[in-house]
């Protein structure tokens, strides 16, 4: 899921909200409670979930042992 960066246009105080993409885009501020909440242009960041991400997870035959090894 992405993670979208707020900042208040009243108070200034600024937060992280991580949020499905048909999720309403946020507008009350926790700080000062106005509804001035803007979403702020940022570096890209998400959240992988799940149990893992492994190099062997789309792998097959002799390719499983990539990070080194004999093949084994």
């Amino acid at each position: 899921m992405p993670i979208y960066d707020y900042q208040c246009g009243s108070c200034g105080h600024q937060m992280e909200a991580i949020q499905k993409f048909s999720d309403p885009v946020l507008v009350d501020c926790p700080t000062c409670h106005a509804a001035e909440l803007k979403k702020i242009i940022s570096a890209p960041g998400f959240r992988l979930k799940g149990a893992g991400w492994y190099e062997t997870d789309f792998k097959t035959g002799a390719k499983k042992n990539l990070a080194g090894g004999d093949g084994e």
